[in-house]
């Protein structure tokens, strides 16, 4: 795992590969606003002023909150910055997460997004299967898929992706209309997704994995933290450095509200894994 390139690919765009996730600038839960509006806004403005060009949002996020606060960072956006988005969700009154699968609903998710970001066509829009909200379960995308895809042959939207699928799904999807990345939960420890990574690099299409500390038990995050202390690094810059260095489509899109924490994070693409270092992290996986 040696150092990788620093950029990649993302639709017609070329991206750095640490970006960042907006889902935390939402309330508890990510409902409602946040408890400091002024600390999301810098937060935002600090990773554009720090080169960050690929940040992932939902209007789902909030609902709407998210959308509004980039917005209000950010708008006219940088001419490099690459907004992608998601639809195929939405909340009920107490923050339940809900599939929006229908034509109507997407059509509606996509023109939500477009007016709370201030766009006229969104560059990337992701459709997250729901046929369970916990992780990826088979079912066919072929009806919300061709919807969305009817959405972008009118303008509305440039590329599309998909979340929460299944390597059965992704495959289903590319046959309908091109996927410009795909976007799961992976991280050290939770790698079901390793043969599709490596097959979607082949073809050059991004995988963009969250939660990259999802899943760790006590004893996977007490080695995380035995390498991160011998590095000088935070547990989450390991992680993510070692995201950076598990292929070259890796995009990572790590959300905090802290300004200091994305600073650590943006760090992370500098961090150096040395062969041991990556010897033990692979210990703490099979652990």
């Amino acid at each position: 795992m040696s150092s990788s390139p620093t950029t990649h690919t993302l639709g017609d765009r070329t991206v750095h590969r640490l970006g960042y996730g907006a889902m935390q600038l939402a309330g508890p839960g990510v409902f409602g606003p946040p408890k400091d509006r002024a600390a999301a806004l810098a937060v935002l403005r600090e990773a554009v002023e720090r080169g960050v060009d690929h940040i992932d949002t939902s209007d789902f996020y909030g609902p709407h909150v998210t959308n509004q606060i980039i917005r209000e960072a950010l708008a006219p956006y940088p001419k490099d910055l690459v907004i992608v988005t998601k639809v195929g969700a939405v909340r009920d009154a107490s923050g339940g997460w809900l599939p929006a699968f229908s034509p109507e609903q997407l059509a509606q998710a996509v023109h939500d997004n477009l007016r709370h970001l201030g766009l006229d066509v969104l560059e990337v829009v992701n459709l997250r299967a729901m046929f369970d909200t916990h992780g990826p379960a088979e079912g066919s995308i072929e009806a919300p898929l061709t919807a969305l895809a009817e959405l972008q042959h009118k303008g509305l939207v440039r590329h599309v992706g998909l979340s929460n699928v299944t390597p059965t799904q992704v495959a289903q999807g590319r046959g309908i209309c091109p996927i410009v990345c795909v976007q799961n939960h992976y991280n050290l420890v939770h790698r079901q997704d390793d043969a599709l990574i490596d097959a979607l690099a082949r073809d050059g299409i991004p995988y963009v994995p969250f939660f990259p500390l999802g899943g760790f038990s006590p004893l996977q995050s007490a080695g995380l933290s035995e390498v991160a202390e011998r590095l000088g690094a935070t547990p989450m810059q390991v992680a993510l450095a070692w995201l950076l260095r598990r292929s070259p489509n890796i995009l990572l899109i790590p959300g905090t509200a802290s300004v200091d924490h994305l600073r650590e994070n943006l760090a992370a693409a500098k961090l150096d894994l040395p062969a041991d270092a990556i010897e033990a992290l692979d210990r703490v996986a099979a652990g």
